[in-house]
């Protein structure tokens, strides 16, 4: 294969969800590019899809590989808009940027503006006389592919791919059989972790929580590790979702303020001789919280000889800790300025937590540099939470604000500005610079295996599908359901 056909088929390997059956060969090759490939022709097309797989696989390239498609001003020369499969994979690459990137910003407002204009001047027709390619225009454009979680975006893909001029039927039926075959594994998966929720009775003895055990482990799916071999990863997350979701909605919609204390109490200090001053429903709850701590932490020293309980129940003290702080604030009527919301509500999101477990549970070996940093809330934890949180805003304030749930950054943020439009585009001004500090810290020196940097990055994304089209997760829930079967039920014929 020349060059640009090698990119264009580790890409295509991408989006259809099978590259990690080739990583060892994906990389052999982009190396090969990186280091050896420096004399063939590029043009806008074949340098922007370069730049993006280069830095998504973390090789270090300037963006100023594109100083030659601009004019003498420093923008961009207006005749690249003639080309659309060029002007996409520009605005692909333009949101691998980094702070401070100036080229790549005016590569995402030149894409993206001529994109918009071909596809409001093309209504009822097709971009170039290209199916395939306006259906990937009207894709990125609602959310870019470096924003999107790999498993969801591959059943997309493979019915797009379908519809593309001269595929490769071999790797399409590749897809599609590897797709069936993962989701599979995922339905036993699915059934195990049921069995384990049926036998905590939480549904039946707290009728008020929301009932999400499916959701909850859709998210581990896309923001977690899909690939068959992190089976007992998915399932342990699912359990931790569950968990969050059942206290969640204790702090939220029933809890009073006094229980709330009490509760918050008992978890600081992880009393279980204290529980019973609680009422029934949240000794239910902390048992269960606490068989589940217990399990993991027995599972983890049996095979790794590393006692991680008190990391753990930190985990949860910390999340309890913003739990209560958010529920005195709604006792109160009080609306804060949105940093001193954030400086909460970045953790009462619950990120933290979970990324804390999907550490234990993905990291081999556990070394204590890494804990450390794990516990200091390193950048690349505080970067998912951040996008995770603000996503969840945008997604669930209105209906949750309806419900009596406590603030979110929309109302702290109208309160400074007054309209919601103003609030709304800020908030999602705030999750585009987040996706830049997100982008240095994945790549950057750490303690940390790729296998958990992978998992931060790739919660922020889930996020974003979850919350995309409201509250996914919570009580328009219903919206989801179809994703949701088209990814965990219903193989591809």
């Amino acid at each position: 294969m020349e060059v640009v056909q090698q990119l264009e088929f580790i890409d295509d390997l991408q989006k259809l969800g099978i590259s990690y059956l080739f990583e060892d060969k994906i990389n052999q090759i982009l190396n090969h590019i990186y280091y050896d490939c420096k004399n063939y022709e590029r043009d806008l097309y074949s340098t922007a899809l370069e730049f993006r797989l280069l830095r998504q696989h973390g090789f270090s390239i300037s963006q100023e590989v594109f100083d030659r498609f601009k004019n003498s001003k420093g923008g961009f020369k207006s005749s690249q808009g003639d080309d659309t499969k060029g002007l996409l994979q520009l605005y692909e690459a333009s949101f691998m940027l980094t702070q401070g990137e100036k080229t790549l910003e005016l590569a995402r407002e030149f894409a993206t503006n001529f994109l918009k204009e071909k596809l409001e001047g093309n209504i009822g027709n097709i971009i170039d006389d290209d199916e395939y390619l306006t259906l990937l225009v009207h894709n990125a454009l609602e959310l870019p592919l470096h924003w999107r979680t790999q498993r969801p975006n591959a059943r997309w893909f493979i019915n797009a791919y379908e519809r593309r001029p001269y595929m490769n039927l071999v790797v399409l039926e590749l897809a599609k059989l590897d797709f069936n075959i993962v989701q599979a594994t995922h339905q036993e998966e699915l059934k195990h972790v049921s069995r384990w929720w049926k036998q905590t009775s939480l549904a039946e003895k707290l009728p008020f929580a929301r009932d999400r055990l499916v959701e909850c482990y859709f998210w581990t799916i896309g923001g977690f590790l899909f690939e068959p071999q992190y089976g007992y990863a998915r399932i342990m997350a699912t359990k931790v979702n569950a968990l969050i979701t059942v206290t969640d909605d204790i702090f939220d919609v029933y809890g009073t303020l006094e229980e709330l204390q009490a509760f918050n109490n008992a978890i600081q200090r992880w009393d279980i001789e204290g529980i019973d001053k609680l009422p029934n429903y949240m000794q239910i709850c902390f048992l269960a919280l606490n068989n589940f701590v217990n399990e993991m932490a027995y599972d983890v020293l049996k095979e790794q000889d590393s006692l991680i309980i008190p990391h753990l129940r930190k985990s949860w003290a910390d999340l309890f800790r913003t739990y209560l702080q958010e529920a005195k604030w709604y006792s109160k009527g009080y609306t804060p300025k949105l940093e001193e919301y954030m400086n909460t509500a970045w953790i009462s999101i619950s990120a933290p937590a979970i990324l804390t477990h999907a550490f234990f549970l993905v990291t081999n070996p556990i070394e204590k540099e890494a804990v450390q940093s794990l516990y200091k809330y390193h950048n690349i934890v505080q970067c998912s939470a951040m996008i995770l949180r603000l996503a969840n805003d945008l997604g669930t304030s209105p209906d949750e604000m309806e419900r009596g749930d406590v603030t979110k950054s929309i109302r702290c943020y109208m309160n400074e500005t007054v309209f919601r439009e103003e609030a709304q585009k800020y908030v999602r001004f705030l999750i585009y610079e987040t996706w830049k500090k997100m982008n240095e810290e994945r790549v950057a020196d750490s303690p940390f295996q790729q296998n958990f940097v992978k998992c931060a990055v790739d919660l922020g994304r889930m996020a974003q599908y979850m919350y995309q089209h409201g509250d996914g997760h919570g009580n328009q829930y219903h919206e989801m359901k179809d994703r949701i079967s088209s990814l965990l039920f219903e193989p591809i014929i």
